[in-house]
């Protein structure tokens, strides 16, 4: 994030995390071998293993939307939960 947006934007961030803003979500057991299908059938946008943590947290939890600014990542994948993600800001 400090190489896109720089260093204030990313201490904003943890920041957000720091106060309860924003939530991080643990990578339980069952979400790996969802990654590793998800790696294994976008290898060559290519989408690595913390983009795919997203998405299958999110089709476990049934999120449709996704803060990020990997648009290029998120718009190419279909998660198996809904037609497509909507991306946010």
């Amino acid at each position: 994030m400090a190489s896109r947006l720089g260093a204030e934007a990313e201490v904003r961030f943890l920041g957000d995390l720091a106060t309860g803003n924003l939530i991080s979500e643990p990578v339980v057991v069952g979400d790996w071998l969802r990654i590793a299908e998800l790696v294994g059938r976008y290898r060559d946008l290519p989408l690595g293993t913390v983009d795919a943590s997203v998405v299958a947290a999110a089709e476990r939890l049934h999120v449709t939307q996704i803060a990020t600014l990997d648009r290029r990542h998120f718009t190419v994948v279909r998660p198996a939960h809904t037609p497509a993600f909507e991306l946010l800001p």
